[in-house]
């Protein structure tokens, strides 16, 4: 009787060395981008239409409809954009990125959106803070002689402005998210104290700069009609136009923080 013979017919595959299985590095998937909803995207179309109709408002009215001032003549028309840029650069950027900061601060509402708001705010606050001293320096000249004085309203601003890149850079400095987002917050608070310094520098010292432009001491107005009217819009515009670039940017802080993130977990 023969013996039958079993034959293996299943393929021994070659096993790679354990050396270069543990040198071969983990693949990590990229972190997608941030997602808007609907809303949002929706929400942020109808910001930025807002405030270009209403910027497209405020220049046909300031130039073409407003009557020119009894002493300034022309010149009052940059009251349109004067106090609107001035009004975003000091109180809605630097207050919100002092009131974010505060919130970051405090243990019970510390997130990182806090911080990333106020980073935000600040940064678009810059580009506010030049547009108030270029158009001041302009309606300077012709009224004041001078492009730039060392005047109290003027010097403020532009300590205000020196404060602003000053926080910018100081975030540039530090690679640790809690770390920098603590000192930055710190930061934020001390440079707000210049904020009442500035908005009352007409009624503590002697200035060339004008005081109130809207409301007198009484809260009655200085201006009337169809320039009141254009006032508040370009006010508006402005303000819609701030929070549209603030969402830009604070989507562009959260992208930057996962790129971060992904290239940290990539080292390790």
């Amino acid at each position: 009787m023969s013996d039958s013979t079993s034959i293996d017919t299943s393929v021994s595959r070659p096993t790679a060395p354990a050396s270069v299985i543990a040198a071969t590095p983990p693949v990590i998937a990229a972190t997608p981008p941030p997602v808007q909803s609907s809303r949002s995207r929706m929400t942020e179309r109808i910001i930025g239409v807002l405030a270009l109709v209403g910027t497209a408002f405020t220049v046909w009215l300031g130039l073409w409809v407003t009557p020119p001032d009894k002493f300034q003549g022309n010149l009052v028309r940059l009251v349109y954009i004067h106090p609107g840029v001035a009004w975003v650069a000091l109180y809605a950027a630097f207050g919100l990125a002092t009131i974010s900061s505060v919130f970051y601060l405090w243990p019970r509402t510390r997130s990182l959106f806090w911080d990333r708001l106020a980073a935000a705010s600040v940064e678009v606050g810059v580009v506010f803070n030049v547009l108030t001293l270029v158009s001041g320096s302009i309606w300077g000249k012709p009224t004041w002689g001078v492009w730039w004085a060392w005047d109290a309203r003027l010097t403020s601003t532009a300590i205000m402005l020196v404060f602003a890149l000053g926080y910018l850079a100081l975030r540039r400095a530090n690679d640790d998210p809690e770390l920098r987002a603590k000192r930055s917050a710190v930061f934020a608070i001390i440079a707000a104290i210049n904020v009442p310094i500035d908005h009352f520098s007409v009624d503590w010292w002697h200035t060339l700069h004008q005081g109130a432009t809207v409301f007198t001491e009484n809260g009655n107005f200085l201006v009337h009609g169809s320039m009141l009217v254009t006032l508040f819009i370009s006010l508006f515009a402005f303000t819609l136009l701030f929070f549209w670039l603030l969402r830009a940017r604070y989507r562009l802080e959260v992208r930057r923080d996962e790129r971060y993130a992904s290239s940290l977990e990539e080292a390790i």
